[in-house]
């Protein structure tokens, strides 16, 4: 789960991580200026990405009338694929210098790549290599903890104990929160040397949420700013919308199998609309889940044909085409179904499908083909 700022923030504060004060402020609700913390203020546009800066959505506001034209120019804009339905308004911070610190699995080393840098900010990335200060620990609090020290002993004296307690704090959040990546960029380091944290991004297992309380409180409270999560806790399989001007549905199983076909087909120059793991096998005289699914891809509005894609194993196709027919006419799907089918009950399957007008392939450039001819018709 790659969490808005504004929710890294928080739970990273309760962690002993400083940040500005802040407040959450949603396309329904007015701003309060007694509520705001004291200005200046920094109007921030919550997506789940990065380049936000770069994009406009995070402005300097220095009077209530800057905030209110600020946060209603930012809401409701489209970045990088998403909608922005939130903005935090956090005072400002002086800082006399940027440092970088962050966490993140190497699943490479099989450990916890540290990185530090004297520098930080938006062109972190463009920093020459040896400006970059980076190691692999176990992930284990004592090997963190040591690793962050070690590498913030090769820092310049003027940030060199800041990013050594900032890492620290961050590395034993990391580890509390089973997070996958944890950064701070950037860390502001204050004339007197405290440190905050001027942004934050965290992205945690979603496998983990049984033992996360406040992940999972936070999932409960707010589902519509994780919908792909929420999803995938009530119902337990993979939705994601991936483009959400994709023209192509996708009916798929198998995690990998899914996105080697949306590679696959991005690398063709189709649009793939979400990636999908049905999990075909607990389907078994039950329409739900397909219907559902189904539902959600009509939400795509340039939605334009549905690929199936199954490879069966325990589950036997001519059972799952006679569970994808109903639910097919459940959703009222009125697009297009190209179906690739592969493994047991293939002759069963095929029938089923001929019956509705849907033909069944076992080839994918096959069924990519007809795909091709369906979105020019």
């Amino acid at each position: 789960m790659y969490l808005l700022e504004h929710d890294a923030k928080e739970l990273l504060a309760a962690r002993g991580i400083a940040v500005p004060d802040g407040r959450l402020i949603g396309r329904d609700e007015t701003i309060d200026r007694p509520a705001l913390p004291p200005g200046p203020w920094v109007v921030k546009g919550q997506i789940p990405a990065g380049g936000r800066g770069k994009a406009g959505i995070i402005r300097k506001a220095a009077t209530l009338q800057e905030i209110n034209d600020f946060t209603n120019a930012i809401l409701g804009a489209t970045v990088k694929g998403h909608t922005v339905d939130s903005v935090r308004i956090e005072r400002r911070v002086a800082a006399s210098r940027e440092a970088y610190v962050g966490l993140i699995l190497d699943p490479a080393a099989g450990a916890v790549r540290v990185i530090v840098s004297a520098s930080g900010g938006m062109e972190i990335e463009q920093l020459p290599r040896e400006q970059i200060l980076s190691e692999t620990a176990p992930p284990e609090v004592d090997a963190l903890v040591t690793c962050v020290e070690n590498l913030c002993a090769r820092l310049p004296s003027g940030v060199a104990s800041a990013t050594r307690d900032a890492g620290v704090r961050l590395a034993r959040a990391f580890l509390e929160l089973e997070a996958m990546l944890a950064e701070i960029n950037p860390l502001f380091i204050l004339p007197d040397g405290r440190w905050v944290a001027g942004d934050a991004k965290l992205a945690t297992d979603d496998n983990a949420l049984p033992r996360q309380p406040a992940l999972r409180a936070l999932l409960d409270s707010r589902p519509g700013a994780y919908a792909d999560v929420a999803r995938k806790a009530a119902h337990g399989f993979d939705y994601v919308v991936v483009d959400p001007a994709g023209e192509i549905g996708l009916l798929t199983t198998g995690a990998g199998l899914s996105m080697m076909l949306i590679d696959e087909m991005r690398a063709a120059g189709m649009k793939p609309y979400n990636f999908l793991d049905i999990r075909t096998g607990g389907l078994r005289g039950e329409t739900t889940r397909l219907t559902q699914v189904l539902q959600w891809i009509s939400e795509g509005r340039r939605v334009k044909v549905l690929l199936v894609n199954i490879f069966a194993g325990i589950t036997e196709l001519g059972e799952f085409s006679r569970l994808l027919v109903q639910s097919l006419g459940a959703a009222r799907l009125e697009i297009p179904v190209v179906a690739r089918l592969v493994g047991n009950g293939l002759p069963a399957a095929r029938s089923v499908l001929g019956e509705s007008g849907i033909t069944l392939h076992t080839d994918l450039d096959a069924a990519l083909a007809e795909v091709r001819k369906r979105l020019v018709k």
